[in-house]
C-alpha cells in the first residue's frame, strides 16, 4: 500500500473511534441528568464541534505539507 493511503485510514480510524470515545463521555456526563432529546442534542454539538476542529487541522496539516513540497521542488529547479 502506498504511505499516504496508510496514512489516510489510520487518522480515519483515529479520527471515527475519538469522536465515538468523546460522544460516550458525553453521555457519561449527562445521561440521566436531562432528558434523551437534550442529551442527543448536547453529543451532537460536541461532536460536531470536534469534527470541525478536527477538520481544521487537516486542512492546516495539508497546507503545510504543499509548501514545504512547493519549497523543495522550487530548490530542486534553482540547481
Amino acid at each position: 500500500m502506498k504511505e499516504g493511503l496508510k496514512e489516510i485510514l489510520l487518522y480515519g480510524l483515529v479520527s471515527i473511534s475519538s469522536l465515538c470515545i468523546l460522544a460516550y463521555t458525553v453521555h457519561m456526563f449527562v445521561g440521566g441528568l436531562v432528558e434523551k432529546e437534550t442529551e442527543q442534542l448536547i453529543m451532537g454539538g460536541v461532536v460536531l464541534t470536534a469534527a470541525a476542529a478536527m477538520i481544521f487541522m487537516v486542512r492546516d496539516v495539508l497546507k503545510v505539507r504543499r509548501n514545504k513540497l512547493d519549497n523543495h521542488t522550487n530548490e530542486q529547479q534553482l540547481k
